[in-house]
């Protein structure tokens, strides 16, 4: 399959995002109507989400359980030079796929990814979207809520995501920056603050603080996805 260049293959991974994926679709037809391409990946739905999907992505794909895995074959079956990963409850800056081809091409970089803000009001939240983007210009680490992106060779050259329930986003970013530091856009991602919203500030700040450590350290994504996903488990 040719790729195109400059040109951006945006991959989304859903698991019942139907009301959050809508709005996104909707706001990325311009990009589409550039020449860049969406591809949703469904993760097992069971909401309805694939039905607006279908009329507002170029492509539809289907797979089992699990962020990493959903990505992955989306970037299998992208068109384009350049793919970006956009979680579902995100919103991208104006101009983005032309600013991702800007900043790849005069930084000589290969990856990268967005500052992020949360879509809610409070100083506290501007708090905690600063402190995210400044550790990871610190540690040139980039989570999915930065909206990773990625020329379409190193991906697949590094083997793209590792088939793990969490912490997908941060083992591709250490593999990624052996080759090269990000480039950190200062173009901002909006995202969902649910979380912090739903179980509280300060105990979701530790929880992440404590699951990325115990990470680091060696423990089992396995076994960390249990404490991120109390009730379930599941992404």
């Amino acid at each position: 399959m040719s790729v195109i260049e400059g040109k951006v293959s945006i991959v989304i991974p859903v698991l019942n995002d139907r009301d959050s994926l809508q709005s996104l679709l909707d706001a990325l037809q311009p990009c589409r109507a550039e020449g860049h391409e969406v591809l949703v990946v469904d993760g097992g739905s069971n909401d309805g989400s694939m039905t607006c999907a279908r009329s507002l992505a170029d492509r539809v794909l289907m797979t089992g359980t699990g962020r990493g895995r959903q990505m992955n074959l989306g970037a299998e079956n992208a068109r384009h030079e350049l793919l970006l990963f956009l979680h579902a409850d995100s919103e991208l800056p104006p101009g983005a796929p032309a600013c991702i081809h800007q900043a790849l091409t005069t930084s000589g970089r290969h990856w990268g990814r967005f500052d992020v803000a949360l879509d809610a009001r409070g100083p506290v939240y501007r708090l905690i979207a600063a402190m995210m983007n400044l550790r990871s210009r610190l540690s040139g680490v980039a989570t999915g809520d930065q909206g990773i992106f990625v020329k379409k060779q190193l991906f697949h050259e590094v083997g793209g995501f590792r088939a793990i329930p969490l912490m997908e986003d941060i083992a591709l970013s250490k593999t990624l920056r052996s080759h090269s530091r990000p480039v950190c856009l200062s173009a901002r991602i909006t995202t969902s603050a649910r979380r912090w919203q739903e179980h509280g500030v300060f105990s979701t700040i530790w929880l992440m603080w404590r699951l990325r450590l115990a990470y680091f350290l060696g423990a089992d994504p396995e076994d960390l996805v249990q404490q991120y996903y109390p009730e379930t488990g599941d992404e």
